[in-house]
C-alpha cells in the first residue's frame, strides 16, 4: 500500500513539474525591440525616392553621355523632422553594379574597364554634408580615395535637389579612364578624328519625399 501511494505522490510531483516547463513566458524583450526600430521622424531618405543620375562626356566636342545609378544604401542618417535635416550629415554607398545607362553594352564597359580597374571600387560612399540653405560637400571615397566635392542645392516643398562636378583624375582613376577610352575608342571619336573621354562628371541627385 506504501508503494502505491508514494508512486502515486511521485507521478503527481513529475507531472506539475513538467507542466511548470512547458508555461511560456512572454518575451517583452522582442516587443520592446520593435517598438525601439520604429522611427517617428517625419522625413525619411530611406522611404524616399532617390534618383541619383551622372553626365559623362566623350569626343573633344564633349558630347554628353547621361545615367544613374539604381540603388543607394543608406548607411547612417537619413532622417529628420525637416528635408534638410534627414539630409545633413547622411552617410551613403551606392554599388557601381547598379549603374544604368539605356545601354547594357556600355554599361558591362564601365563596370568592367573603369571601375572594375580601381582598386576597392564595388561600392562609392560618402557623406552629405549641409553647409547653409544652398551649399554643401560631399565626401567620396572611390579608387581608396576619399575627396570632398561642393555642391549646390535647392529644397522645393517635398523635393531635394542637388548639382555637383568631379574630375575623376582627383581619385587618381587616370589609369581607369584610359582603360574605358581605349575600349571605347572608336566610339570616342569626334569629327576631328581624336577619341577622347573626359574626367569632368557632373552629378545631379533628387530624393522626393
Amino acid at each position: 500500500m506504501k508503494k502505491v501511494i508514494i508512486l502515486s505522490v511521485l507521478t503527481a510531483l513529475v507531472f506539475n513539474f513538467s507542466a511548470c516547463k512547458s508555461e511560456k513566458k512572454p518575451d517583452y524583450s522582442k516587443e520592446n525591440k520593435v517598438n525601439q526600430n520604429k522611427s517617428t521622424a517625419a522625413f525619411s531618405l530611406k522611404k524616399a525616392k532617390n534618383e541619383i543620375n551622372f553626365t559623362a562626356y566623350k569626343t573633344t566636342e564633349k558630347i554628353p553621355v547621361g545615367g544613374q545609378f539604381k540603388k543607394v544604401d543608406i548607411n547612417s542618417g537619413g532622417e529628420g523632422n525637416s528635408i534638410k535635416e534627414a539630409i545633413n550629415n547622411t552617410e551613403f554607398s551606392i554599388p557601381v553594379s547598379s549603374i544604368f545607362t539605356k545601354d547594357t553594352s556600355r554599361d558591362f564597359k564601365i563596370k568592367k574597364f573603369f571601375f572594375a580597374v580601381m582598386d576597392n571600387t564595388k561600392l562609392l560612399s560618402g557623406k552629405l554634408v549641409l553647409e547653409n540653405d544652398s551649399t554643401g560637400y560631399t565626401n567620396i571615397k572611390m579608387n581608396g580615395v576619399s575627396n570632398k566635392v561642393p555642391f549646390s542645392y535647392t529644397i522645393e516643398k517635398n523635393t531635394f535637389m542637388m548639382n555637383a562636378t568631379m574630375d575623376v583624375t582627383k581619385w587618381n582613376a587616370v589609369e581607369a579612364l584610359n582603360s574605358l577610352n581605349t575600349v571605347c575608342k572608336d566610339l570616342h571619336k569626334g569629327a576631328d578624328g581624336v577619341s577622347k573621354t573626359w574626367s569632368e562628371v557632373a552629378l545631379n541627385i533628387k530624393s522626393i519625399f
